[in-house]
């Protein structure tokens, strides 16, 4: 499975603000894109489009930065994906010619089951040790 950079940055960047104080602390943009060694620019673009879909919360100022908008248990990563990079699980096949909508419908399947484990995987269970179960797609 390709994985956008984008999509990347923003599991990576939610990452990191869950777990600054269970993602009650604000984090100053700059230390996110350092600690995760992204770009500022690019990681504003995304946080920006995070906030507006409710995923994290924002302040201005001297004391500002960037914090979780909920629990890092509530937000999946079907959630981020849909934000950050809905093209993924859409499944762009043509169901023209004979066997066109047997394969359409195969894909389409594949793409409910893909969704549906990333509906399973919380941010939370993203930052679980090494040592905790994989998940299994």
């Amino acid at each position: 499975m390709r994985i956008s950079q984008k999509l990347e940055y923003a599991c990576r960047a939610l990452a990191q603000l869950a777990k600054c104080a269970d993602g009650r602390q604000l984090t100053r943009l700059d230390d996110l894109a350092q600690r995760e060694a992204v770009s500022a620019n690019f990681l504003v673009q995304i946080l920006n489009d995070l906030r507006r879909a409710g995923l994290v919360e924002s302040r201005r100022g001297i004391g500002g930065g960037y914090l979780l908008a909920r629990p890092a248990e509530s937000i999946t990563l079907r959630q981020i994906v849909e934000v950050v990079d809905p093209t993924l699980l859409e499944a762009s096949v043509s169901s023209s010619g004979e066997s066109g909508a047997a394969v359409a419908r195969a894909w389409s399947t594949v793409g409910g089951k893909v969704a549906n484990s990333l509906e399973s995987v919380t941010l939370a269970n993203m930052l679980e040790s090494p040592s905790a179960p994989m998940f299994h797609i």
